[in-house]
């Protein structure tokens, strides 16, 4: 399949800057995979298209202040680094800006003004080395510091936005969901920011099951198709688990016959891959019997879910709008079919929904 059937045209006064002043105020395009028909709503009304067992599964992730700003120590040229995911020892994988000039073995400082171009004699807060580079930026580097590497962090870190926001955040919590738990994101289960704990319960009342998995997004978030073919694109790997609870809450859904319900691209993938890890075959049909229960399961996947890779758990999809030929419109496309979601797309563009990060929702259902 091609890459540059998956693009659209999107006016950039589209792109949500800031979050709605109400989580819950955002609007909800509906599309039924089924037949392509959609609707117009707003968020709060998705409490009408949840049944009593339907489960939702969400993504506890926290995100981290995962982009730090520092210096060259021998140049003063300055750094822009974002934490992608800690690999133990005080390393990290992280992306670096310009990534060009900053070779292996050079030395960062963090915390400090450069001075004079030279180093300063002062103790930097923070520091790292250049251990390995990669591709597009990414490098391996060590941190070394005094005290408490989260604490630091909190301290030299800004909330790691991604880069078609302009606009500085005024609150760190509204780029996390309510029920964030695990610390290691880069980047915000963005889908679940649409949630506030008030609304949740209104959802429980009416007896909706909710379950959380966690997936910290990394690099595969971040990193564009840069084949023309999308079979050829490989996913970089991102740390998710999947605890007992909410194997037992999954398997029960598919016992009874409720709809499982992914909160977000994460969730979705994080299902998708232990559904096949646990080799489940097929997507379970109606009055269908539970051949393959769920287990718990954690370690790292690499999923790629685009159109003629099936869903196995995952029965509807709460997503926010995404980026034109970006592997999330390939996962959703996935999910309800790659002309019924453009075309959904087209009309939202229509309507002048608001897009990405801080943007409206989409169910598929």
């Amino acid at each position: 399949m091609d890459v540059e059937s998956y693009y659209f045209e999107l006016p950039e006064r589209l792109i949500a800057q800031t979050p709605l002043v109400e989580r819950t105020q955002s609007k909800l395009l509906t599309l039924d995979k089924t037949t392509g028909e959609t609707a117009h709503l707003q968020f709060e009304q998705l409490l009408d298209l949840l049944h009593p067992g339907d489960l939702l599964v969400l993504n506890d992730t926290r995100v981290i202040p995962a982009r730090l700003f520092g210096f060259k120590t021998d140049t003063g040229a300055k750094a822009e680094v974002l934490l992608l995911q800690a690999l133990g020892d005080d390393r990290w994988e992280v992306l670096i800006r310009p990534g060009k000039r900053l070779k292996k073995g050079a030395r960062l400082s963090f915390g400090i003004q450069p001075n004079h171009l030279t180093e300063s004699v002062s103790t930097p807060k923070l520091s790292a080395v250049i251990e390995e580079e990669g591709e597009m930026g990414g490098r391996i580097i060590r941190f070394t510091y005094e005290g408490i590497f989260n604490e630091i962090l909190d301290q030299l870190g800004q909330m790691p936005l991604p880069p078609y926001i302009k606009e500085r955040l005024a609150e760190k919590e509204r780029y996390q969901t309510v029920y964030a738990r695990h610390e290691g994101s880069a980047a915000a289960p963005t889908a679940g920011l649409h949630f506030t704990e008030s609304y949740l319960d209104r959802i429980r009342a009416k007896g909706i099951k909710t379950a959380y998995v966690t997936l910290h997004v990394g690099l595969g978030t971040f990193r564009p198709v840069s084949v023309e073919r999308i079979e050829a694109h490989v996913m970089h790997s991102e740390y998710y688990q999947l605890l007992d609870e909410t194997a037992i809450a999954i398997n029960e859904a598919r016992v009874r016959g409720s709809r499982i319900i992914a909160v977000g691209t994460t969730s979705a993938r994080t299902l998708e891959t232990v559904a096949r890890l646990c080799s489940v075959d097929q997507p379970l049909q109606e009055g269908g019997n539970v051949s393959t229960l769920i287990s718990a399961s954690q370690g790292w996947t690499d999923i790629f879910l685009y159109p003629g890779k099936p869903f196995l758990l995952v029965d509807a999809l709460l997503t926010n709008f995404h980026l034109p030929k970006s592997t999330l419109l390939m996962l959703v496309s996935a999910l309800a079919g790659k002309e019924a979601v453009l075309k959904a797309y087209q009309e939202a563009v229509e309507r002048e929904y608001r897009f990405f990060s801080f943007g409206d929702a989409m169910f598929i259902y």
